[in-house]
């Protein structure tokens, strides 16, 4: 795959070293524990946890870490962010509730967070590890001027390819035969995720190839996907694409990862009242 095991990135007048997602590394296995993962859905302000799932393993998706302000999770197992876009959008989730947590995320947004958070960057870097899209490794364009791109060493991971060149790679599953376009999972975010158009999707393959036992997800409502995310309103919500994508790739792709995670001895459950009834191969 030739994927970078590290990337340096200029905050101001200094460069920080980011370490790529390392899936042998000791402090990544979950040791096959069942872990939760929280995205944004507006079901989750309906949720009541409970102290069994405050002391789950959790991973965070964009603004659900903001939960950390009415809950106690004693086991923040990450935060993982795909899309640069969120960096700007909501900056007080980093500033009121980022203090060093695991953070998983593409280039892109790491390159967005040392322009617009360098402060955050340069204190923090350490517990950062950069997950590649395998198809398009420099990740989600932020659409900034200032974006560089990380200069040469980043251009030449910037060429979009087919998921078919990865159908026999042992490290995913593809299925190139999928309309309009192959869908795909990763059995080993080490060589890259599979994007299917939701960020919970990209945490899902993470906490796979983290040795997860069991994979519960939370708040991805989609068919909602008009109203606010829980942690905004209808004054300071960012736009959402899922309704395009809802029935060509993201069920699809849930369901092929429902059924390749099964295979391989780890069930996926979705605890959605709103998407539920959408999946067969989720529990």
């Amino acid at each position: 795959m030739g994927l970078p095991k590290t990337d340096d990135i200029r905050v101001g007048n200094q460069r920080v070293t980011l370490n790529a997602f390392n899936g042998t590394e000791t402090k990544e296995h979950l040791r096959q524990t069942a872990v939760q993962i929280i995205a944004s859905g507006p079901s989750i302000a309906d949720l009541v946890f409970n102290n069994q799932q405050l002391g789950t393993p959790t991973i965070f998706v964009n603004g659900s870490l903001s939960l950390l302000s009415e809950q106690t999770f004693t086991s923040i197992a990450g935060w993982v962010i795909s899309d640069a876009r969120f960096i700007h959008h909501q900056p007080n989730i980093l500033k009121n509730h980022y203090n060093g947590q695991p953070l998983y995320a593409t280039l892109a947004v790491f390159e967005a967070l040392a322009a617009s958070h360098p402060d955050i960057m340069l204190n923090y870097h350490q517990a950062m590890r950069v997950l590649y899209p395998v198809d398009r490794p420099w990740g989600v364009k932020s659409n900034k001027p200032w974006h560089s791109k990380l200069a040469l060493t980043a251009k030449r991971l910037i060429r979009k390819s087919s998921l078919k060149e990865f159908a026999d790679h042992p490290s995913f599953v593809i299925n190139s035969t999928h309309k309009p376009k192959p869908i795909g999972v990763s059995l080993d975010v080490t060589d890259g995720f599979v994007e299917a158009g939701t960020v919970a999707y990209v945490a899902a393959q993470l906490a796979f190839s983290r040795q997860a036992s069991a994979i519960h997800l939370y708040g991805i409502d989609l068919l909602n996907s008009n109203q606010p995310r829980f942690y905004e309103n209808k004054d300071n919500s960012a736009p959402c694409k899922l309704d395009k994508a809802i029935t060509d790739r993201i069920v699809p792709s849930f369901n092929l990862l429902g059924k390749v995670y099964k295979d391989h001895g780890v069930t996926v459950y979705n605890h959605s009242p709103v998407s539920k009834d959408l999946f067969d191969e989720l529990y």
